[in-house]
């Protein structure tokens, strides 16, 4: 062994540090810095799920076990509130309403975004602009909208009934009617929604290989054989993750009902986030609400925990 090496390997036995480079001390500065900055990102990120997803949840939890006024002490009262609700004739209308709300939904809501995905995806002129109207029903505020809707809705002058009055069909009462009057929230809250699902099933066609489609042109295969064959397969798992959102964003329908309906006719339009804020707002039940608003989450909770894992079976096969 040489003079240098044992210098060199001396201070190592020794436990000393290596001596670093200026350059060194810079790259590890940065990298700290680095690290700060996403760490500060993500804490704030942190910090309002807390406050406006967390504690709000949380605090139903305890809101649905008390009897509060939110001016004196909360009561703890145990599941009276729960009885209280289940005891309620609207209570099972609420959750048939919401479950038919959301097949119904699924019907028209989840289908019709991707098929005129589908169809602005094989068009070859004026693609942004179409997907400029078809995107525009999202920007309006949610209430203008609706109340779009209301008067396209109005049993006397609404757009609707002119245009069946055109056809000479009957007029419909849209709103007032106990068969009508649900399927009518269905499209408004369909036509709402239209742009967002639309454009993000579109992003995933465009993403699809076009290779794929060439195969499949020159095997003969039509429009409908490639979307079956091509199409589909090739965007499964965002399929699988709009019908997730889809099935939640709908169980918790309510500004429709509150806007158009007001629950009626007859309780056909009641949901169970109306009935939760009916209980909260209306009757001052705050406890009443919690407990109607946990038993929606745990439904929520339960229904995606199952599909999580049976897509997750579904993808590993």
């Amino acid at each position: 062994m040489t003079v240098t090496q044992e210098r060199v390997r001396r201070p190592q036995a020794l436990g000393a540090a290596d001596p670093r480079s200026p350059d060194d001390h810079g790259a590890l500065r940065r990298a700290v810095g680095r690290n700060l900055t996403a760490y500060g990102f993500l804490c704030a990120a942190l910090i309002c799920f807390a406050l406006f997803s967390w504690y709000p949840m949380i605090r139903e939890i305890v809101l649905s076990f008390q009897q509060n006024n939110f001016v004196d002490p909360g009561e703890w009262v145990g599941f009276d509130n729960f009885r209280t609700v289940v005891a309620d004739p609207a209570f099972r209308s609420a959750w048939l309403n919401t479950a038919a709300f959301s097949g119904l939904a699924l019907v028209i809501g989840y289908a019709v975004p991707f098929v005129l995905a589908v169809v602005l995806n094989e068009l070859k002129h004026a693609k942004a602009y179409l997907r400029f109207v078809v995107y525009l029903p999202v920007m309006l505020p949610p209430a203008v909208a609706v109340l779009l809707f209301k008067w396209f809705y109005d049993p006397g002058s609404g757009l609707f009934n002119q245009a069946l009055d055109a056809v000479h069909l009957p007029p419909l009462s849209w709103l007032d009617s106990t068969s009508t009057a649900l399927i009518s929230l269905v499209i408004v809250s369909t036509w709402m929604n239209l742009g967002t699902g639309t454009l993000i099933y579109l992003a995933a066609l465009q993403s699809i290989p076009g290779d794929l489609y060439e195969s499949a042109e020159l095997d003969g295969a039509g429009l409908l054989k490639r979307v079956w064959h091509v199409t589909i397969p090739q965007t499964k798992l965002i399929l699988l993750v709009m019908l997730l959102l889809q099935i939640v964003a709908t169980m918790q329908v309510f500004i429709e009902p509150y806007l158009l309906t007001g629950g009626g006719p007859e309780n056909a339009t009641v949901t169970v986030a109306y009935l939760m804020y009916q209980y909260a707002f209306n009757f001052g039940d705050f406890g009443g609400g919690s407990a109607l608003g946990l038993m929606l989450m745990v439904v929520l909770l339960v229904f995606s925990t199952i599909y999580l894992r049976v897509s997750r079976e579904e993808a590993e096969r």
